[in-house]
């Protein structure tokens, strides 16, 4: 797709026939074509210039109508967006323009009052830049009002001042993180989370206590949650639950302000949840997301529709209600068909690992087909832990299909890939465990050697020890159901609810 078309992806039909009617009014001659280019991109026609200009030597005439067309679609869907807008800080903003065009035209009452209304939202919904520019527009214009307080505004903006200045410092905390994050996760880069998280705030000298909004409690948690992603240990993040739950407790009023935000965080607190296999209160906090989006005419339902089947059906699953997934898969597969990519590519992992645990690698492979991209494309768009163990996961099913040549092929290509960088990251654990099932696949039989068994029991114990992740244990379950001679599913299940014993050689 190119700029043009991604564009037009996202207007509605009623966007588009407002632009159509919108171009025909500016044109002031007949022969323009710009509304027949917008028809033919609509379509996706592949044969649009031919179709507008016969003759070749017109390809400059053609990439000129292209960018008129671009810039009109651009002021077209900013006017839109301003126009239809009702959200608080459009209101705001709007008072903000309707007051100085008062001033301009001496109604200085009516201007204090635009301004009055404007302040007392923007206070409500905690839009500090807005309050900003609100009462430096007051201060500016005070003189023309004797009876206005101006020592009160002034301490006002003093105080509002410090909260935007706390509220900017965080912002650059957290576009530093994501950054340092985006080359840990996408570049390989090793790095210390909690150390960077710890002298980032520092460096900024941010106290969160200090700027605790719904804004700043989402950008907390999502470094938490990718934090804890990174080490797959969430119990590391326990403080920012129990903060983050006492925010939302103390603040609903202004939950509806901040709906995207609000959205995200019960999103990142179910998921917190979820890893740390409290699965009951991961369940109620997707009942309150699921709320949540269907608010202001399922504003944000799209946006996050994908991510909360895929925690919904990871939840269900490890909780032990696989049977439940199979009407969950049909229903994520027909409301996720316009997802982001992002999240489509993690529901296809998760079908792919769902029909593992239930002993159906065929189904799985059909599931695993559709990952048609290169590895290194997976990293740059997935992440490098995400590619890791959708590279694992490959490997497990070639064992399954009974295909140990594929099998090992994978494992070998997975050893080149990753082995140095997984020692630098020391996540010796993922080493370890490809070590025992290069083993088991070169030779099913040494499952009930000593010497193997010893190597699984103490994998498993440190797993256990370490974080009890879902996702670790679920690899490490795959290992012992073939010791064990078990199906999957319950075994991975046996040892999330840490009803672990030790594995005995024959």
């Amino acid at each position: 797709m190119n700029a043009l078309t991604d564009i037009i992806s996202i207007m509605s039909l009623d966007d588009k026939q407002a632009f159509i009617k919108h171009v025909n009014n500016k044109n002031k001659r007949k022969d323009t074509l710009n509304t027949d280019l917008f028809k033919l991109l609509i379509t996706d026609d592949i044969n649009i210039k031919d179709k507008l200009y016969s003759d070749a030597k017109n390809a400059g005439a053609y990439h000129a109508l292209r960018k008129r067309m671009y810039d009109s679609l651009i002021g077209f869907m900013a006017n839109r967006s301003f126009e239809n807008n009702t959200g608080d800080e459009h209101e705001i903003t709007r008072l903000l323009l309707v007051s100085r065009v008062f001033f301009e035209h001496k109604l200085y009452r009516e201007a204090f009052k635009c301004l009055a209304k404007a302040e007392a939202r923007a206070m409500a919904g905690e839009y500090f830049s807005l309050l900003n520019e609100i009462y430096q527009v007051q201060i500016q214009f005070a003189h023309f009002d004797p009876q206005f307080n101006l020592d009160k505004v002034l301490k006002n903006f003093t105080q509002n001042s410090k909260r935007l200045r706390n509220e900017e410092q965080l912002n650059l905390a957290y576009a530093v993180m994501r950054r340092e994050l985006m080359d840990i996760y996408h570049k390989g880069k090793v790095t210390d989370v909690q150390q960077l998280i710890t002298n980032t705030m520092k460096s900024f000298g941010i106290s969160l206590r200090e700027v605790l909004t719904f804004k700043s409690l989402y950008q907390m948690l999502f470094i938490a949650n990718e934090y804890a992603s990174i080490n797959s240990n969430y119990s590391l993040v326990e403080t920012f639950l129990v903060k983050g739950y006492r925010f939302i407790i103390d603040r609903q009023e202004l939950a509806q302000k901040h709906l995207y935000y609000h959205i995200y965080i019960l999103y990142f607190m179910a998921n917190i949840h979820f890893r740390n296999r409290r699965f009951s209160e991961c369940s109620d906090y997707l009942d309150l997301m699921f709320t949540e989006m269907h608010k202001q005419n399922k504003k944000y339902y799209s946006r996050f529709i994908g991510r909360y089947y895929l925690l919904l059906m990871l939840n269900e699953n490890y909780s032990g209600n696989a049977q439940a997934i199979l009407n969950l898969i049909d229903k994520a597969q027909t409301e996720t068909k316009k997802a982001d990519p992002t999240d489509k590519n993690d529901l296809l992992f998760f079908y792919v690992t769902y029909w593992l645990q239930q002993d159906n690698a065929r189904e799985a492979r059909r599931y695993m087909r559709e990952f048609i991209h290169s590895d290194s494309w997976y990293e740059k768009r997935m992440g490098m832990d995400w590619a890791i163990k959708r590279s694992l996961v490959e490997i497990v099913m070639h064992a399954e299909l009974e295909d140990p040549e594929q099998a090992l092929y994978r494992l070998k290509g997975f050893k080149r890939r990753y082995k140095k960088y997984l020692t630098e990251v020391k996540e010796e654990r993922v080493i370890a465990y490809t070590s025992l099932v290069e083993k088991f696949i070169t030779d099913n039989t040494i499952i009930h050697s000593k010497s193997f068994i010893q190597q699984l029991n103490q994998l498993t114990q440190q797993a256990l020890a370490e974080s009890g992740d879902v996702f670790v244990l679920s690899f490490i379950g795959w290992l012992s159901a073939k010791v064990n001679k078990k199906p999957v599913y319950p075994a991975i299940l046996n040892l999330i609810n840490n009803h672990f014993s030790p594995f005995h050689s024959a």
